[in-house]
């Protein structure tokens, strides 16, 4: 049942990704028909590298916000203006910008940036969407990474700059798509694409456009394998993990000079993205602290185990943490993001398939964060994937009609 579990995530990270200290990813059902089967098919060859054009933007405007508070922090809640089928909120800046994607009546994405005290709301595709625009990073500056899907639902990179120019990209390699995760404030993206025979590969992406590729050692190279970079901190550090031969995945950090370390979590097996809510993890903060979700075997538990969360520290000790647990028998907790002072966002399922968004703060305490209206029923409640600085957290909810919306708390 997990093997089953974690590889459904991985055929869905076309359409999940995350981002550095800010990261995280959007939750797979949202996308069921443009994913599922759909791990992706060449692209054209007359796709270019790189070419720099203007997207479609559509003019902006104030998003319509409700304001609430639950005595633990004030929760802003907003929907993208077109917005039929939710709004999913997924990165957020220093300066408070928020970045993620809405659907419209045909569940078909696009993206939107959240800025100012005003919540002045911009939406936008990049150039040669056909099936749907997916921003999921942005930095300190403003600047936007993600993918689009074309004809064939192969997804391809672009750079929404803070001017609104965009320039897309497909790595060299790449015949099953480029799924651009992250990006630091220097303006270098990482991510992964997948090759000829489905097997992945991390890359990054300077801001002249030049490519730097690499794999894991000892990542499979089967179908599905590989490696996935994630998180990238502003000195140029990557987080990911990668599946071997038999299909267990491993954590890594990538050094700036291209030294990679491999680890596991003490006790653990498979440090992954989370299967519940498919929404990855492995943030990066700035000094190189990592979190992110493993699953713990546990002898007579009813589902084999347990997920858990952990925080992996510079030097590489580890903590484990739990959000909650619930009877009868599980424990699903995922760190998502964590900022510079290494508060970590994230999402636990409370055994019944409701989501519960967390804070834990730098001295392990939790604080729970249902934003008010979420539902409470299955596939309902709150997601936390992104952190800045000043602890400003963002992510979606559900409500009990099944609408999802994005939602910003504050102190």
């Amino acid at each position: 049942m997990k093997f089953r579990t974690s590889m459904i995530s991985v055929v869905l990270l076309g359409c999940v990704l995350p981002l550095y200290g800010q990261q995280a990813g959007p939750a797979f059902r949202t996308l069921p028909s443009q994913c599922l089967g759909r791990p992706g098919f060449p692209p054209s060859i007359a796709t270019a590298f790189c070419k720099p054009v203007l997207g479609v933007a559509q003019p902006q405007q104030a998003s319509n916000d409700i304001v609430r508070n639950d005595g633990s922090g004030t929760y802003t809640t907003f929907d993208a203006p077109g917005a039929v089928n939710g709004t999913f909120a997924f990165a957020i800046n220093p300066a408070g910008a928020i970045t993620g994607y809405y659907n419209d009546a045909n569940f078909v994405g696009h993206g939107f940036l959240r800025a100012g005290a005003a919540g002045i709301l911009a939406t936008f595709d990049a150039p040669g969407d056909v099936n749907g625009t997916y921003p999921f990073a942005i930095n300190p500056a403003g600047a936007i990474t993600g993918f689009s899907y074309d004809a064939n639902f192969v997804g391809h990179g672009f750079l929404r700059a803070v001017d609104g120019t965009f320039t897309t990209f497909d790595v060299p390699g790449d015949l099953n798509g480029t799924y651009p995760s992250g990006i630091n404030p220097a303006g270098v993206i990482t991510g992964y694409y997948w090759d000829i025979n489905l097997t992945s590969h991390g890359f990054l992406r300077a801001p002249d456009g030049t490519f730097t590729t690499f794999d894991v050692p000892g990542a499979g190279t089967g179908s599905f394998e590989g490696t996935l970079a994630f998180g990238i901190n502003p000195p140029g550090v990557v987080s990911g993990n990668y599946y071997d031969a038999n299909f267990v995945s491993h954590g890594f950090l990538r050094a700036v000079d291209g030294t990679i370390t491999t680890f596991d979590v003490p006790n653990g097996t498979n440090v992954t993205t989370d299967s519940l809510s498919f929404t990855p993890g492995l943030g990066i903060n700035p000094s190189g602290a990592i979190t992110g979700t493993y699953f713990e075997p546990i002898q007579g538990n009813p589902f084999g185990g347990n997920y858990r969360g952990f925080l992996r520290s510079r030097d590489g000790t580890f903590a484990t943490f739990d959000a909650a647990s619930y009877p009868p028998c599980c424990i699903w907790t995922a760190g998502l993001a964590i900022n510079p002072a290494g508060a970590i966002a994230g999402v636990q399922n409370d055994g019944f398939n409701v989501n519960h968004g967390f804070l834990r703060a730098r001295d392990g305490t939790v604080t729970a964060l249902d934003v008010p209206g979420a539902g409470t029923g299955h596939g309902q409640g709150t997601v936390a994937d992104g952190i800045n600085p000043s602890g400003q957290i963002t992510g979606y909810y559900t409500d009990a009609t099944g609408v999802t919306h994005g939602f910003l708390r504050s102190h």
